[in-house]
């Protein structure tokens, strides 16, 4: 019944935004036609111990429950934020219980809701060098693939700012940060351990390693190889993770959407365990970009 009453919840608090976001510039819609594939209302659901999801059909926000409050990962739209606090609520928690919020990229679409949920909860916001000094601007780099299709969306103010390898601690819950760059310079992944009674899993919260950008970009081109070059560290990275559990940000890059389902239908055992997901993950999108970049010298792209 909880389940049911909570995506209710979320679907009723996605109808009403529109009229809530009309005096608040944090709410305000961002692309709300394009990005109402990605804002399926979904219940909120236990991935594993104290790591649950409270997100979308296409986007994924993380949370992780710790002795001290709350870490969030990822924040979708602005316009998504009430479906958001209200999952969180159905699973008996409160917004104010975030400490930490975790942002995997600084694109509207997980990074538009930040400004939002960090000013409801008190929160700070921690992110990658490159992505904190976006998020601070309100809009991604210079030097993103996709910057001609990208739009600006409301500036962070409370940062962090983390290096790859960086531990954040809050409570018992400690979460390593993992560079994963290519799909912006900044991009993050983040890894912790969740545990239910003394079986222990490691949990991947993965950025999109998706190569796609704007109509004539050429990752091909020189002056990108080192976006190039950021990719393949970033496949080799997520290929070596100790990985039980993957999350990704955008659920169907990883066959998230399709373990959730299966949760949904009470398949046991947890179909979010599969320590093979990072590598599939990163093998995927590695043969993505190998793809890319031989169509764009074939003259395809």
């Amino acid at each position: 019944m909880k389940r049911i009453a909570g995506l209710g919840m979320a679907a009723s608090m996605l109808l009403v935004a529109g009229a809530a976001v009309a005096h608040d510039p944090l709410l305000a819609p961002i692309e709300p036609d394009y990005a109402a594939r990605w804002l399926k209302p979904e219940a909120p659901v236990k991935v594993y111990g104290n790591s649950y999801i409270v997100g979308f059909g296409g986007l994924s926000v993380g949370l992780i429950k710790t002795s001290r409050g709350l870490i969030l990962i990822d924040a979708a739209l602005p316009q998504a934020v009430p479906a958001i606090e209200a999952n969180i609520k159905a699973l008996g928690f409160e917004v104010s219980d975030i400490k930490l919020i975790l942002s995997t990229e600084p694109h509207y679409d997980h990074a538009g809701g930040l400004a939002a949920l960090a000013r409801a909860s008190g929160a700070t916001v921690v992110a990658s060098v490159p992505a904190a000094e976006a998020l601070r601007r309100g809009r991604p780099g210079g030097d993103d693939p996709q910057l001609a299709d990208l739009v600006p969306f409301p500036a962070i103010s409370r940062l962090r700012a983390v290096k790859d390898g960086e531990v954040i601690r809050l409570g018992d819950v400690a979460v390593t940060a993992r560079a994963t760059p290519g799909h912006t310079a900044g991009s993050m992944s983040w890894t912790w351990t969740s545990c239910e009674r003394r079986d222990c899993k490691a949990v991947v919260f993965g950025s999109s390693l998706n190569p796609v950008s704007s109509d004539g970009y050429r990752f091909s081109d020189p002056k990108n190889a080192s976006l190039v070059a950021g990719f393949r560290r970033s496949f080799a990275t997520m290929r070596g993770l100790k990985c039980d559990v993957l999350i990704s940000a955008h659920p169907d890059q990883s066959g998230g959407d399709e373990r959730l389902s299966r949760v949904r239908r009470g398949e046991k055992p947890n179909p979010f365990v599969d320590p093979g997901a990072c590598r599939a993950y990163a093998d995927r999108y590695a043969a993505r970009l190998e793809k890319r970049l031989a169509d764009e010298r074939a003259g395809l792209k």
